[in-house]
Parts: structure tokens; C-alpha cells; sequence
């Protein structure tokens, strides 16, 4: 959706979507650090007005902001100052509001306090980038909800279109051609068991959600983003129940090295990788 303004100089764009769980369910996973970390990145927030949010995003550094509203279970906002370089102040207010049916309305809404356009590709970029991270967050509330979790995020970058780099990730992962509702074990670089939820393709990015059983219940994100000349690959990890924090060190390591060997050189002239 385009960004939205008005005659005080205001920009932003606002996500709502009805999730499973009570307002105070959906808060405990939105505006706690364990809560974030369990379905988002890795996070921490001082539960006060004028606490510390931060978001440790792994090999894409963090985030740090103030909390600026902290009304429990309905409402959550906080500020991030230098979320980058000669940009304006980044306000993020979040509204819980419950339904009649059991389940409620979670609403998201970045701003900007400008004038000028030079931001509004950056507000897009946070619309489009949340859409996987909110079916991470249904599935969590849906089957996760309160459990101890661990999560990571690795990366690689790749001198190949994002469609080149998206086929080669989903080939060697045994993950191509996967459809709503399969079941899929994953080849390397450890074995991961489980099924497709949601398979999505863009011209700015494409992942796949799979709902695991095996070895240990969890969700993994796995995609591409960038473009025609350039792309990232990325996998995300989330482990819930005993013992997760020792199993996620060991996991992040090995797909950490296996992403960046996968792609460390560039795509043939035929769009083929080298073994």
C-alpha cells in the first residue's frame, strides 16, 4: 500500500491483522523481549515508559529504541532515533484490541514526522517486510504461545538474481516445488522435518514457512530478497521447549557455514551454481 500522509507532515503505513489469542496473549508475544524473540529477532525491552528496546538482528547489526507508550495488554510504542543516518525519528505504535470471537485485532503503524518523500521507500520497505514475520507470529500464537524459545538468523549474500539464488536454495534444501500442505525434510546441512504453511514469491522476495516436527517443534522462515542483479539468502530458526538455547547455538553455526559455502561463488552464465 502506498504511504499515507497528512497536512501536519506525517508519513506513515499501517499493518492490521487478526490473530489467535486473547489481547493479553497477543501482548505477551508483541511487546515483551521473550515474547519478540519467539517469533520476530532476538530482543529485549524494558517494560516502562522510557525503557530500552533493542533488536539484535545477527550479521545485519541491531536496533535500539525508547518506549514511548505502555498501556498493558492494549497498547505498546517506542521510538527509534537512529534506525538510520540523516533520517527522522522512526515512531512505531502498536494497538491490541480484543473481539468477540476470542481472538483479536493486532495493528501496527510506522511514522515519520517529515514533509518530503525521501523516506517513503523506506516505510514501504517495512510494510513489505513484515508479511512473513506475521505467519510466524499466527503459528506461534496458535501452537507456541508461552513456550521457552531460541531463535537466529543467518545470511548470505549472492552476485546472482534473486530468482537464481531462490532456486538454488530451494533445490539443495529439498524445498522446490513445495506447495501448501507437503511434507518436507530438508537434506542439509542438518535434517529438519516438517510442513509447508505458506509459499510466497515477489519481485522484492520469495520464502517458504515450514511448521517442524522433527527434530524438535519449531518454524523456519527460509527466503530470498533483493533483485535482478543482486540477492540475499536467509534462514530463519525458531526452537520451542527444553533445551532449545544449546540446540539453537549448535544449528546457527551450521547453517551459518553452509549458507555462506552455498553461495560463495556467483552463478554461471546458465544460472547454474557450482557444486
Amino acid at each position: 500500500m502506498p504511504v499515507k500522509k497528512d497536512e501536519n507532515g506525517k508519513r506513515w503505513v499501517e499493518m492490521e491483522l487478526i490473530l489467535p489469542g486473547t489481547p493479553d496473549q497477543v501482548w505477551q508475544a508483541v511487546a515483551t523481549g521473550p515474547g519478540v524473540s519467539a517469533w520476530f529477532t532476538r530482543c529485549h525491552i524494558e517494560e516502562r515508559v522510557g525503557g530500552t528496546v533493542q533488536f539484535d538482528f545477527g550479521p545485519n547489526g541491531t536496533s535500539t529504541g525508547e518506549v514511548t507508550a505502555w498501556q498493558p495488554p492494549f497498547r505498546f510504542g517506542y521510538v527509534e532515533r537512529e534506525w538510520s543516518e540523516g533520517a527522522p525519528p522512526c515512531v512505531t505504535e502498536i494497538t491490541v484490541t480484543r473481539r468477540p470471537d476470542g481472538k483479536s485485532v493486532f495493528c501496527m503503524v510506522h511514522s515519520l514526522a517529515t514533509s518530503t518523500d525521501e523516506w517513503d521507500e523506506s516505510l514501504e520497505s517495512f510494510e513489505s517486510g513484515w508479511p512473513g514475520f506475521f505467519e510466524v507470529l499466527r503459528l506461534y500464537l496458535a501452537h507456541f504461545a508461552g513456550s521457552k524459545a531460541a531463535s537466529f538468523l543467518v545470511v548470505a549474500s549472492a552476485n546472482s538474481p534473486q530468482a537464481v539464488v531462490w532456486k538454488r536454495l530451494t533445490e539443495a534444501l529439498n524445498l522446490d516445488a513445495a506447495n501448501f500442505g507437503d511434507e518436507r525434510t530438508t537434506d542439509s546441512p542438518e535434517k529438519l522435518t516438517g510442513t509447508i504453511m505458506r509459499v510466497e514469491q515477489s519481485a522484492q522476495e520469495r520464502y517458504i514457512l515450514l511448521r517442524l516436527t522433527a527434530p524438535v517443534q519449531g518454524i523456519a522462515l527460509i527466503g530470498t530478497f533483493g533483485d535482478d542483479k543482486a540477492a540475499n539468502a536467509s534462514m530463519t530458526l525458531y526452537l520451542y521447549g527444553d533445551d532449545v538455547e544449546q540446540r539453537s547455538r549448535s544449528s546457527e553455526s551450521k547453517w551459518g557455514e553452509w549458507l555462506c559455502e552455498t553461495f560463495k561463488q556467483p552463478a554461471d552464465q546458465d544460472g547454474r551454481y557450482t557444486p
